[in-house]
Formats: C-alpha cells, sequence, structure tokens
C-alpha cells in the first residue's frame, strides 16, 4: 500500500515506537489520526504533525467503535490501521495476579482485536492493517508466560485475519520485534525483567515496517539466531 496521500490511524502513538511509527508515516506523507489515553501527549505529538487527535481505552471496549468511526470522519475516511500498544509484565506461571493477567490479555490482544474489527467496516477496499506483536509469540519466554500467551494470541489472530480477507485488504502486516531499547521492560504492570541483551534498533524496525507495508509484505520477524529482522 503506497503510503503518501493515505489515511491512517495509529493506536498507541504516544508510546515509544507508537510515536516513532506515527512520524515515519507522517515523513512518508500519509495522513494521521492518532489514537491513545493521554489526551495532552496525543495533543502534543498531533499539532506537531497535523494530526487528528482521538482518547482511546482498551479498558472501554465499548467506545472502540466509536474512536474508529471519529478517526474516519476526521480523515475522511480510513486507509490504513497501525496498532502500536502493548503491555508487559513479569513473573512465573502461576505466579502473575490473575488481575495483571487479565490487564496484559486487554491491552495485547481483546483491545486490538476490537479495534481491527471495526476498522474493517470503515477500512477503503485494498486498506491496510499492521499489528506490533513479539518474538515471544514465536518462541515463549519462561518467566514471561502470560505475556507471551497474549502476544501469541494476537499473532494467530493476524494469521487468521490475513487469511480471511486476503481478497480485500492490500495486506495484514505482523511486527514481530525482539528486545528493543525502549525502556518497555522497565514499565512492567508487574515483576521485574530479567538480565537482558542490548537491545535491537528501534528506527531499523520502523523504517523496516514501513518498507513492508508499502511493498504489501505479511511479516517483519526479528531471527534470534542471526540477530536479524526477516521480512516475509
Amino acid at each position: 500500500m503506497e503510503l503518501s496521500g493515505r489515511r491512517v490511524l495509529v493506536a498507541g502513538a504516544t508510546g515509544f515506537l507508537g510515536e516513532r511509527f506515527a512520524r515515519g508515516l507522517s515523513e512518508r506523507g500519509a495522513s494521521l489520526a492518532l489514537a491513545g489515553r493521554d489526551r495532552e501527549a496525543l495533543s502534543a505529538i498531533g499539532s506537531e504533525l497535523g494530526a487528528s487527535v482521538i482518547l482511546l481505552d482498551f479498558a472501554e471496549l465499548r467506545s472502540v467503535p466509536e474512536a474508529v468511526r471519529e478517526a474516519s470522519t476526521e480523515l475522511g475516511g480510513l486507509d490504513g490501521l497501525l496498532i502500536a500498544t502493548g503491555a508487559v509484565a513479569f513473573g512465573r506461571s502461576g505466579e502473575l495476579d490473575p488481575e495483571n493477567e487479565a490487564r496484559l490479555m486487554e491491552i495485547n490482544f481483546t483491545g486490538p482485536a476490537a479495534l481491527i474489527s471495526a476498522a474493517l467496516d470503515e477500512l477503503s477496499p485494498d486498506g491496510a492493517i499492521a499489528a506490533i506483536t513479539a518474538v515471544v509469540a514465536e518462541f515463549p519466554t519462561a518467566g514471561m508466560a502470560a505475556y507471551s500467551a497474549s502476544k501469541a494470541a494476537l499473532a494467530s489472530y493476524l494469521t487468521a485475519l490475513r487469511r480471511e480477507r486476503r481478497k480485500e485488504l492490500s495486506t495484514v502486516l505482523e511486527i514481530s520485534p525482539g528486545h528493543m531499547e525502549t525502556g518497555f521492560a522497565d514499565r512492567a504492570l508487574a515483576g521485574s525483567p530479567p538480565a537482558l541483551p542490548r537491545g535491537e534498533d528501534p528506527d531499523l524496525l520502523v523504517e523496516t515496517s514501513l518498507d513492508a507495508l508499502e511493498q504489501n509484505r505479511h511479516e517483519v520477524r526479528y531471527e534470534p539466531k542471526s540477530k536479524e529482522l526477516r521480512v516475509k
């Protein structure tokens, strides 16, 4: 999907990666609606990029369709959806508080799935959907069972969506990074991160992913063995 002139909703636009994706999309000529929970942060980024601002909180799933309709109205239509929301928690199986497990699923799977469902009613023909999962979706990690499961759920959803909508969407892109230097692990819902290697370059992930989106590719995936991004 050529990004210049396209109308894209970015969910999680105030996060470390979400903001970088928003800036990258804007640099490539896309018109943006930025969605998230922090009105002040959204307004600051939106003002700089000339983007519309939409309040969105996955704790209120009933409000998700209205947020998507608002974005479509503000932009005069909708061509793309990029989901950069996410949360992490650390703890062995059975040790994590059930409320935090439920919150992980809400932020990492249930909310994004609701957002995608609502967007399907608004997206133009040949529109595109992209969402960030994580390498743990393919390689579940000890001490991160609930997080791995929540990301695996979204990854499976995207794979099925791609097969179901192959004639309606230009692409459904899964972006599956490894550990990145974003401070994400330090903002965990619970627990402390294990010793982690030096993170990968987030700007490389963004540029590679936007190239993949324009080329209608299906995956941008971090390969732990080669420590490289694979595009498929």
